[in-house]
């Protein structure tokens, strides 16, 4: 038990090590590049860099491959990346379907759009969304769940990087330190602030949605062998979609259903968790009813 304990903690201590690496570089890409961006945008996306680049020694660590991530050949994966992309479409376009219908998204009038600059904006926010879903996945999905899967039963790896995935998008921080007052000690200043940022209980509500978001993921990944491709699609898709409604719509603050969402970005929150429990749930009811219990058990 206790082992199982401390194993599950190390990607914190891998965490740590990679926001304080950026906490450092962050002062001093600050005294080469001047006060051009905020030391927070910037030990944000360091952090992100650190832990990336930290798939490669943990891969030499753990003795894994590419196929051990859930990388399938690459034919196969670009196939997958587009049947998971439908996925995506599939399992979110009902929540907004509910939230335009309770009217909780209506449509931003205000911006005028050409079937040029609709494109141009469903382009750019397809690249991101790609680009977002390329670096979370190997690293939730791959390395993290492939490396907790190694050593935990399998529906703890599941949830322990579902706990992972979502706590990271609430370690922020939004105090601005002024140039002037910069030193090598003020990242770590918000670093403690990021990491208080997750006894909020303000961000519960969003934080049970992301956490659901990587059940349904990690789900994913374990029941089909070299699925990455598959949840790198789907969370494309999803990342996708949200970017677009945030652009049509606009959040309705006097709707008397807004409690099925959470001010983290106007889509997830109580809906979201519930539609994906209950996606969950079905799948495994309808893999006992189609293959008997042994097929709906987790691999």
């Amino acid at each position: 038990m206790m082992r199982n304990i401390i194993y599950s903690l190390m990607p914190l201590l891998v965490l740590l090590i990679a926001a304080s690496l950026a906490c450092i570089a962050g002062y001093y890409i600050m005294q080469m590049t001047g006060d051009q961006f905020p030391l927070r945008k910037i030990i944000s996306k360091a952090t992100q860099l650190f832990l990336v680049l930290s798939i490669f020694p943990a891969m030499a660590y753990l003795k894994f491959n590419k196929k051990d991530l859930g990388f399938a050949p690459a034919t196969v994966f670009i196939k997958q990346v587009a049947q998971g992309f439908g996925l995506g479409f599939v399992t979110l376009l009902p929540v907004f379907v509910v939230l335009y219908i309770f009217e909780i998204n209506i449509i931003d009038f205000d911006r005028i759009w050409t079937a040029g600059l609709l494109a141009k904006k469903m382009a750019i926010s397809l690249a991101l969304a790609l680009l977002i879903s390329m670096i979370e996945e190997p690293l939730f999905r791959g390395i993290l769940l492939a490396g907790l899967k190694k050593k935990l039963p399998v529906i703890s790896a599941i949830l322990i990087s579902a706990v992972y995935y979502a706590a990271l998008h609430f370690l922020n921080s939004t105090t601005e330190i002024p140039y002037q007052e910069v030193n090598i000690f003020s990242g770590f200043k918000l670093l403690a602030e990021a990491f208080e940022n997750l006894l909020n209980p303000e961000i519960l509500s969003a934080f049970f949605a992301l956490l659901l978001v990587g059940i349904f993921l990690g789900v994913l990944r374990t029941q089909i062998k070299q699925s990455l491709g598959l949840c790198i699609g789907c969370h494309t898709c999803w990342v996708w979609q949200i970017k677009m409604s945030k652009s049509l719509f606009n959040t309705n603050s006097s709707s008397e259903h807004l409690y099925l969402v959470s001010s983290y970005d106007g889509v997830i929150g109580p809906l979201v968790t519930a539609w994906l429990t209950l996606a969950i749930i079905s799948y495994f009811i309808f893999s006992y009813k189609k293959g008997g219990r042994q097929k709906a058990k987790i691999v």
